[in-house]
């Protein structure tokens, strides 16, 4: 399955647990439950915007993007953390008016039951997800398993605080839950509006990644034939990029130096999985020099 694929098995999770929650909160007069079942509504739209954003970063390059539109992936991240601190904000409200004007809980064993199985639901897809997300390197899909798995620990949270008013009869529990539900998944919005930003920023590869390529550029490397210089790197969505200066003697031919470097870039490639490597011949005597002032201008 790829990554469209989940997300839509995530819209139609969504909706049910929409159903489920909504029902218990309808049925307990939980504001707890209230905030759960608003946390499912936001994982809705946000697997919606998800899977419209996979669908845009999955279109292949064009005169207007040569890159590529793997970057709309992150405009998902940071969309589903917009939408989660939005939440946050309304589930702290509702649960400040609760706390002013208690009301009793009716039929909070059906409440409970509700939240267990849309938790479980959502458990179910988040672990699926997070792994094919893991596998296709999608921050679309590993944002909206993030989300649900936050829901699974919101639902966890009020399932355990409803038992506590059942036991105790101690109404401001429940509100109190909300609020902590609330602070729950406003740390998550942060979270993924960080990670979303950092995307959008170029941020270079990881150090593992990293190292996989000075592993392979070290290979290659000879003391007074080849070397290898101003290797930068940076991720976009799924795509990754690395670019550098491969230095040889000058004398060689261009049919020699080109073959060299389809060999060094392939094993580039194969060494980091999406890699994409793009390597500029020079001679050894020959040094590029960037970041000159005129260039800042």
């Amino acid at each position: 399955m790829q990554a469209s694929a989940y997300l839509k098995l995530s819209v139609a999770t969504a909706l049910v647990t929409i159903v489920l929650k909504t029902a218990a909160w309808w049925w307990t007069g939980s504001v707890s439950l209230a905030a759960d079942a608003l946390e499912s509504l936001v994982n809705l739209a946000g697997a919606v915007f998800a899977l419209v954003m996979v669908t845009l970063a999955a279109q292949p390059p064009d005169a207007e993007h040569p890159y590529g539109h793997h970057k709309a992936e992150y405009f998902s991240s940071g969309f589903e953390g917009i939408l989660i601190i939005a939440a946050a904000m309304g589930i702290l409200w509702g649960a400040f008016d609760r706390w002013r004007h208690p009301e009793p809980l009716e039929q909070v064993g059906v409440g409970v039951v509700l939240a267990v199985v849309s938790s479980a639901l959502n458990g179910g897809l988040a672990w699926a997800m997070l792994r094919k997300a893991r596998e296709l390197r999608s921050v679309a899909l590993e944002g909206d398993a993030r989300h649900l798995i936050t829901d699974v620990w919101t639902s966890a949270g009020v399932v355990v605080g409803l038992l506590g008013v059942m036991a105790t009869g101690w109404q401001w529990l429940d509100p109190l839950l909300a609020a902590l539900v609330a602070l729950n998944i406003l740390r998550e919005g942060v979270h993924l509006m960080h990670e979303s930003t950092r995307g959008l920023m170029d941020e270079a590869l990881d150090a593992e990644s990293m190292s996989k390529v000075q592993a392979v550029l070290n290979d290659f490397c000879h003391p007074h034939t080849l070397r290898f210089d101003h290797v930068t790197s940076r991720v976009a969505g799924q795509r990754r990029f690395v670019d550098l200066h491969m230095h040889m003697p000058a004398g060689w031919s261009l049919g020699r130096a080109a073959a060299l470097r389809t060999s060094v870039e392939q094993a580039l490639m194969s060494a980091v999985p999406g890699l994409r490597a793009s390597i500029q011949l020079l001679p050894m005597d020959v040094e590029a020099h960037f970041d000159d002032p005129k260039d800042l201008l």
